[in-house]
């Protein structure tokens, strides 16, 4: 079997490579060698230069990594990619192939992952510290060909366990994730997450949470973090060493919990989740004809308004359906703006007011049972939902058009009225995001009774 021990070093945040090592290995010596310095075609930061000593002096004469492409290739050809967090830097040389429009595909081996296989119990499996734990002595630390002959001699020495054969060869069968999941995760843990809906927890080695997310399917949604190379997965993965998960029965719970979780959290990694929605909202008033209009503006500037959305879509969607309904008139609804008399393309169902051939005390009496009904949508509901396993059942409660939390209920329980749930209730916050999850669920999913719970 032959393997290529391969080091990179890059200019940091644009992850393009500034040096290069591979040693060709047989399985018992170094048989071939290729190191090079490589110009980015970028600027490399100070920090960078601080932490590796190269700089843009030293590379502004070295090849372009498409002048050593086909060297790479060939050295690589039928062998086995190993490096230390071997995803990192196969994954950048995959990348580098790929803006020359050529694919690079090789089996892969973690030098971090066999470590933690073969030679369990140590404290931390970084380069540096596994190999000062076994003595081996690193020259030019943080330069590819530094650290590609410590890589190989820490190879060497796994090679040489007794299991070493058995576990190389499990970590190369198609079925195997070892070379998917992030080097400080352990298979078993990544294994126990179910393919059910809930919300997941990235932890790094000291248990801070990184990152929330949720999912119809745990086990499918965690993976794709791991197949995701965008530079913030890669960090996320690099710094994962635990993931955790709670189940929800359903999406919708799963959406809630998450909102919850990052709310209490606030990982580094969820930073997008953190900002406020734009609150839209559908709001009332009577010219000085007497006549009463529906409108919808952003939230700040609506007065005393009557339902809010966190879409603009949502909410001019939600008025032309009542402007349906009531046989309102799509002028006075400010859905045809500057028309004189309205006009709409889809809806038709004025019948009059803007012609002057009904009174506005006729017309009010239908807006005023539009407004109603807007305010009749914010009052008790639940919603049914599937619990956790076979026996249970779930469900989320709104009360005045507030958010008061979910619950899960045995489905041996009697519920006759909705104070029958407050023992099941786990209460929850109600925010913008969460009005926003249940207002989306609510405009596509009919609203269901306590009793049939």
């Amino acid at each position: 079997m032959m393997y290529t021990v391969i080091d990179i070093e890059t200019n940091g945040s644009g992850n393009k490579i500034t040096e290069i090592a591979i040693l060709k290995h047989d399985g018992t010596q170094i048989i071939e060698e290729f190191t090079s310095l490589v110009n980015p075609e970028a600027q490399i930061p100070p920090y960078i230069t601080t932490l590796t000593g190269i700089d843009n002096r030293m590379v502004a004469d070295a090849p372009t990594f498409a002048e050593i492409a086909q060297h790479v290739l060939d050295i690589t050809e039928d062998s086995i990619f190993v490096a230390h967090n071997v995803n990192f830097d196969y994954n950048i040389i995959r990348n580098a192939f790929k803006e020359l429009d050529i694919e690079f595909k090789r089996k892969k081996l973690c030098t971090i992952r066999l470590s933690r296989k073969l030679i369990p119990g140590h404290q931390s499996y970084s380069l540096g510290k596994l190999c000062t734990a076994l003595n081996i002595d690193v020259f030019d630390r943080h330069r590819a060909k530094g650290d590609a002959e410590a890589t190989v001699i820490l190879f060497e020495l796994l090679l040489a366990k007794e299991q070493a054969e058995t576990v190389i060869k499990d970590f190369l069968k198609p079925s195997s994730k070892e070379a998917t999941l992030p080097p400080n995760l352990p298979s078993a843990v990544f294994n126990a997450i179910p393919n059910k809906p809930g919300i997941y927890f990235f932890k790094n080695k000291k248990g801070t949470i990184l990152y929330v997310g949720k999912a119809k399917d745990l086990k499918k949604r965690v993976l794709s973090h791991f197949y995701n190379k965008s530079d913030k997965e890669m960090n996320l993965c690099r710094e994962t060493a635990d993931i955790t998960f709670e189940l929800s029965g359903s999406e919708l719970i799963a959406l809630l919990m998450e909102d919850a979780a990052i709310k209490a959290h606030y990982p580094e990694f969820n930073q997008a989740a953190k900002r406020n929605p734009k609150a839209f909202a559908i709001f009332s008033y009577e010219d000085r004809d007497g006549i009463k209009h529906l409108a919808y503006n952003t939230l700040k500037s609506a007065p005393n308004p009557l339902k809010i959305y966190y879409s603009i879509t949502d909410c001019r969607q939600q008025l032309e359906k009542y402007c349906k309904a009531f046989n309102l008139c799509p002028k006075y609804c400010h859905l045809q703006e500057g028309a004189t008399v309205c006009s709409h393309y889809e809806i038709n169902t004025c019948k009059g007011i803007c012609k002057q051939t009904e009174t506005a005390e006729k017309y009010n009496l239908r807006v005023n049972e539009a407004i109603e009904a807007i305010k009749y949508s914010n009052q008790e509901l639940v919603l049914k939902q599937t619990g956790r396993h076979q026996e249970e059942s779930a469900f989320v409660l709104i009360k005045d058009g507030f958010y008061k939390g979910y619950g899960f209920i045995d489905t041996t329980e009697q519920i006759m009225h909705t104070e029958d749930l407050e023992r099941f209730l786990i209460p929850q916050q109600d925010t913008m995001h969460t009005q926003k999850i249940l207002q989306s669920e609510l405009l596509k999913a009919p609203i269901q009774s306590a009793i049939a719970i």
